[in-house]
């Protein structure tokens, strides 16, 4: 016959609190202290964002010609990369008459970029396109172009950096321009002509 095997009895076996035990003193402060904090969350008073009312689903009825397109610092790059003009190059993707937009964090941040910049920042710096002063602080242009198009949905952004477009494509609304294959391409626009 087979030698049988030799497991301790369930009594016997010896008893450890562990370490979460709700019945440790160290461990009854940090439940004390947790009841307080959720017995003051009740107050919080949760609140549903204003919906712009030119919105109709995600179409926005506020954007119609001449369109005012927000500049990156980037798009500006990349429109000087590829050897395009600003304006009739924005002219050929939306069919319509626009007017660029640039904030004075877009200047400042060009201006800070250095020499090697300096041709976008004499684009940039064109009096043929529209100035729009900051009365924030800082000079980050992404915080500021998305904190403008939440505020007033009339912009199309021109940006080809990939995290504010992904900031921006959250807000319904609002379309992107970007610079691809040679050209300006534009996202999100329920009017633009197909190509």
């Amino acid at each position: 016959m087979g030698v049988q095997k030799k497991t301790r009895k369930f009594g016997q076996v010896k008893r450890v609190i562990g370490q979460r035990d709700a019945r440790l003193k160290k461990n009854q402060a940090k439940g004390e202290v947790e009841g307080k904090k959720k017995a003051q969350g009740k107050d919080i008073v949760r609140e549903i964002p204003q919906v712009s009312s030119s919105l109709f689903f995600q179409y926005n009825t506020a954007l119609v010609p001449p369109y005012s397109v927000l500049i990156d610092t980037n798009f500006l790059s990349h429109t000087l990369q590829n050897n395009l003009d600003l304006l009739p190059s924005m002219m050929d993707c939306l069919y319509a008459k626009c007017t660029p937009v640039i904030t004075s964090c877009v200047m400042a941040e060009l201006e800070k970029l250095g020499t090697k910049y300096r041709l976008a920042l004499r684009i940039a710096r064109d009096e043929r396109w529209e100035r729009l002063p900051c009365d924030h602080k800082g000079v980050y242009a992404d915080d500021c172009l998305v904190d403008r198009v939440m505020k007033h949905k009339v912009y199309i952004v021109a940006t080809n950096d990939r995290d504010l477009k992904r900031r921006i494509r959250k807000i319904p609304g609002v379309p992107i321009m970007s610079v691809a294959r040679g050209k300006y391409v534009i996202e999100r626009l329920p009017d633009a002509p197909e190509k």
